[in-house]
């Protein structure tokens, strides 16, 4: 489910990626990278983490590519991501840990990292539904056992490009919704096509990590250079 891109195919992406933002006035400095990332500078708690490529980078954000791999996933009704966050993550971690067809027989890593789906448009009067989702792990990535909570469902992300915002501390309403907003300044300042009805709010720890904690803010990226599917 998640072949490695060669190197070869990865620079092609960056070169395109760099001389089109060049092409619309883009000053900064480009990093390209040809090698898989193994996420270890920041994944530290979970035995499997997903894994991507990094295309380039730039001093305010980064674009990964992803190959496709299945979830499982839950939607929760909430005032405040935070309350909604975790409502479903206790339902997805009660999946890993049992509450499937094959039961407590089968031991599901907890894996990384937690994507919470946040849409664009929310008001503050009416609640939101928030997507939270956990990747599969390798093991389970072809036959997943069936949950036992019908408010749990398989979903597939397939092969993406993402633009990359991360910051530590905790991943709050308030702190998610702030990078994000600096980070689609700055994809509008550079003209970046980007997905603007939602983005990720993405964490990579668990609550009893008090220290050195690493969160994102992920924007799917659309033009040339990705698939335009996305879940």
């Amino acid at each position: 489910m998640n072949p490695i891109i060669s190197d070869n195919k990865n620079l092609a992406q960056a070169i395109r990626f760099y001389f089109r933002l060049q092409s619309k006035g883009h000053t900064h400095t480009l990093s390209f990278f040809y090698r898989p990332s193994t996420n270890a500078s920041f994944c530290t708690e979970s035995k499997e983490c997903l894994e991507y490529q990094l295309v380039c980078k730039t001093d305010e954000y980064e674009v990964r590519h992803y190959s496709p791999t299945r979830w499982v996933s839950t939607d929760a009704e909430a005032y405040f991501m935070g309350v909604g966050a975790a409502m479903a993550f206790r339902r997805l971690f009660q999946y890993i840990t049992g509450a499937n067809n094959a039961g407590k027989s089968v031991h599901m890593e907890m894996t990384a990292p937690v994507l919470v789906k946040i849409p664009e448009e929310t008001q503050m009067w009416e609640p939101t539904i928030y997507t939270l989702s956990f990747p599969l792990s390798a093991a389970y990535q072809d036959q997943p056992p069936e949950p036992t909570n019908d408010k749990l469902y398989f979903t597939e992300m397939p092969e993406m490009d993402v633009y990359v915002r991360s910051y530590g501390g905790w991943m709050l309403s308030v702190t998610s919704r702030l990078h994000a907003h600096l980070l689609t300044k700055e994809l509008e300042r550079v003209k970046a096509p980007y997905n603007s009805t939602f983005h990720y709010g993405v964490g990579y720890d668990s609550p009893l990590k008090l220290l050195n904690r690493h969160n994102e803010v992920w924007y799917v990226a659309e033009g040339d250079n990705t698939n335009l599917s996305y879940f």
